[in-house]
């Protein structure tokens, strides 16, 4: 299992945004060369992250764009979703046709390990990034189930 390009791309360019928007709105191209992700693709991203109401975007001399929420209110999760991209482990996609049609033995693992990964995404914002104070310890606090997601990554090798 594996995030693509697209929702990793999406989610450096938010960071870079988060750090560098406080003096104003930030071109893609800036982004494009600190980040060096291609200005057109930044241009696809970004006309999603804009429909998915995470940032806004200001025309003209000085123009660029900025985040329409808190940092602390934007997460992974929300930044890889806005983009149409999976966090998926299974073979499927979550079809649960992964064998002949049919259910195969150990779907229900990795579509566990789907929400899982999901979820802990959910609990990351562009503020704990610029922090870099997130891990799966601060993450989940229920012990078994911090347990339970450490075992299923180390199952599925990630």
């Amino acid at each position: 299992m594996r995030l693509t390009t697209k929702g990793r791309y999406a989610v450096t360019a938010m960071l870079d945004l988060a750090l560098y928007s406080t003096k104003g709105p930030v071109s893609l191209a800036d982004i494009s060369d600190r980040q060096e992700i291609s200005l057109s693709y930044l241009e696809q991203l970004f006309s999603k992250l804009r429909q998915n109401d995470l940032v806004k975007s200001v025309r003209g001399p000085g123009g660029g764009y900025y985040l329409k929420h808190p940092k602390t209110d934007i997460y992974v999760a929300q930044i890889i979703d806005a983009v149409n991209e999976s966090v998926d482990a299974t073979h499927c996609a979550g079809k649960g046709n992964c064998k002949n049609g049919e259910v195969c033995l150990t779907h229900h693992l990795w579509e566990s390990l789907s929400q899982q990964i999901h979820q802990f995404l959910s609990q990351i914002s562009l503020a704990d990034l610029m922090t870099k104070k997130t891990s799966v310890k601060q993450c989940i606090d229920d012990e078994p189930a911090k347990q339970d997601l450490e075992e299923m990554i180390n199952v599925a090798g990630l």
